[in-house]
């Protein structure tokens, strides 16, 4: 059996490792390594493939969202709505901007952003809401619109983890993650379901006027050469990177089967565990996997996660502090206990490897050991 790992990437490789080589040697053979050629190329791929007019190829996943934020025009003070159950990003760039991040809680059920929480934090400082489709499904996000569409909010898509999910309105449309709100934030770290050999994301937008602007933001400013318009940052996807994810692009459908077929597998072999919840699937989206993250119940999760260590099967915890209670994110506002189903999941997630090479023997050995892990492990 192959040494089982959180994210395989060797062995991805290892499967369009020609494709993969050719492309980063077109790169080095015409020299154009940043804008132009690949990126060109790349960006118009993934148009097509989300469906949206506009993609913009930026440095990461953060520079994405700190962009999306400076294209609002939002001033010091105004308020952005986002869960406090995410990773640190997405309130990083609320904080570096000078405005004020409001953390509610989220679902027990999807792990994402409680609609009726969102609803209560809403005040006249209330500009934008950053929801996150965590772990790979995408929030409620037809409630959330109507929500930011009655108070006249920006909703800026926090998608670094559900490339590729489809969200299903009620009236049957199916639109991508990223492509609902005004603006959509992606990452290509090498370890997302669409992901480079380095840094990088994209940003996606229907809206002609803010593309533009965002394009500018991410080119210091400046859309004439030299002359510098708006205060702007530095983020732009190389096209090293650009090659390899223009490589992998077609293959992201396949990849995405590849994780839910290994999500059955897990699901069906922990249904009869009574400590074990598997993740739940919403009804109006698909799920990518980005993560299969369990929710141990009345088992001591050190002790299940160090079985599984001495066992040579990795498993992280996503996340084992949500951001109110980060140190760098105290405040006044918020204490133990505010947000408790946030708090309850920091407690109890568990997540198992998961990504597109699994095979059947090493699921089969990591859910044996999870379920004798859970049996030597009650509390």
């Amino acid at each position: 059996m192959k040494k089982i790992q959180m994210v395989d990437l060797r062995s991805q490789y290892d499967s369009i490792k020609a494709d993969v080589n050719a492309g980063i040697q077109e790169v080095l053979d015409t020299t154009t390594y940043i804008k132009g050629g690949k990126v060109n190329d790349f960006q118009a791929h993934l148009e097509a493939y989300l469906g949206v007019k506009h993609v913009i190829p930026v440095g990461n996943g953060t520079d994405a969202l700190q962009i999306a934020l400076m294209a609002l025009d939002l001033k010091p003070g105004d308020e952005v709505i986002t869960p406090t159950f995410t990773f640190i990003a997405t309130a990083e760039v609320v904080a570096l901007l000078g405005l004020t991040p409001v953390l509610v809680d989220v679902d027990f059920d999807t792990f994402n952003i409680n609609i009726e929480a969102v609803e209560k934090a809403i005040t006249p400082k209330t500009k934008a809401i950053v929801p996150v489709h965590l772990f790979g499904q995408n929030a409620n996000m037809e409630a959330l619109l109507a929500l930011a569409a009655k108070h006249q909010l920006h909703v800026i898509e926090d998608a670094c983890q559900s490339i590729g999910a489809r969200y299903i309105f009620a009236d049957g449309r199916s639109v991508m993650s990223g492509c609902m709100g005004e603006i959509g934030c992606t990452s290509f770290f090498p370890s997302k379901n669409l992901g480079c050999y380095g840094d990088g994301g994209a940003i996606f937008t229907n809206n002609d006027v803010l593309a533009k602007k965002m394009r500018a933001i991410a080119n210091h400013g400046m859309e004439v050469r030299y002359h510098h318009d708006m205060i702007g940052v530095n983020s732009r996807l190389d096209s090293i990177q650009a090659a390899v994810l223009d490589v992998k692009l077609p293959h992201l459908d396949a990849y995405t089967k590849a994780r839910q077929t290994a999500a059955h597998y897990y699901n069906e072999a922990f249904a009869g565990c009574a400590h074990l919840i598997t993740p739940v699937v919403a009804a109006n989206t698909t799920h990518v996997f980005h993560q299969y993250t369990l929710k141990l119940v009345g088992v001591d999760r050190e002790k299940v996660r160090q079985y599984l260590a001495d066992n040579d099967i990795p498993a992280m915890i996503y996340y084992p502090v949500p951001l109110h209670l980060q140190k760098a994110y105290q405040d006044a506002r918020y204490k133990a206990g505010d947000f408790p189903v946030a708090e309850q999941l920091s407690a109890c997630v568990l997540s198992l490897p998961m990504h597109t090479e699994l095979d059947t023997e090493q699921l089969r050995y990591i859910a044996d050991h999870v379920l004798a892990a859970v049996k030597v492990s009650k509390i």
